[in-house]
């Protein structure tokens, strides 16, 4: 009877964490939707390579958020996890890359070409909101985790922490043109986006399996 009342605890358990992680991976969803959206169009309108890129990068926690999403229907099945979480987060790894391979190129591009872009109090502003905001979605997601044994969850924390760093990196170079008029720092900030999309691109690929709790 204990034995089967642990079970019962354990499922209680993991059924409570799977719930909020949909509820958190919605959030998400919906944030970066909205986060593209704004900050793809304030980068073209400004010129600015690293506003793009930050809209970019949402454009890939949008699409890491989707494929969170199908990991965490699979839950359905009522079978281990590993084989689907391991290609969720695979795919979220691969999403790292295409963003670093961009926004170095554009950057790079920008930097040699001496190319100015204009103010963007928009941009900046959105960037300041989002590094508030992703550090406190980040942590809830990553607690998650354990209880569900995914590193798909993790990778997609990690998604959503290196959300709050570029935040960080843009408000740097976007706000250094905007209010210093330095132009240089706008393609900067995008290299060094690029550089740290590509270091945690590498860190997921290589992120080993959580125990999956399901199969426990």
């Amino acid at each position: 009877m204990a034995h089967t009342h642990a079970i019962s605890v354990g499922r209680s358990s993991r059924n409570v964490a799977l719930r909020r992680a949909r509820l958190l991976n919605r959030v998400s969803l919906g944030w970066n939707a909205v986060e593209a959206f704004v900050a793809v169009g304030a980068g073209v309108i400004a010129g600015s390579v690293s506003l793009v890129a930050f809209g970019f990068d949402s454009v890939i926690e949008v699409s890491a958020s989707v494929i969170l999403a199908w990991r965490l229907r699979q839950e359905r099945r009522g079978v281990c996890m590993s084989d689907s979480d391991q290609r969720a987060t695979k795919a979220i790894a691969l999403s790292f890359f295409a963003l670093a391979a961009y926004v170095v190129i554009d950057g790079s591009g920008d930097l040699v070409g001496r190319h100015h872009p204009d103010a963007s109090a928009v941009g900046l502003g959105l960037a300041l909101l989002s590094l508030l905001v992703m550090p406190w979605l980040a942590n809830a997601k990553r607690r998650l985790a354990p209880a569900l044994g995914s590193t798909a969850i993790v990778a997609d924390a990690n998604q959503t922490s290196l959300c709050a760093i570029l935040s960080g990196v843009v408000v740097i170079g976007v706000g250094a043109n905007t209010l210093l008029g330095w132009w240089f720092m706008d393609p900067l900030a995008a290299i060094a986006v690029g550089v740290i999309a590509a270091r945690e691109g590498l860190n997921t690929w290589r992120a080993e399996s959580l125990e999956d709790t399901c199969c426990a």
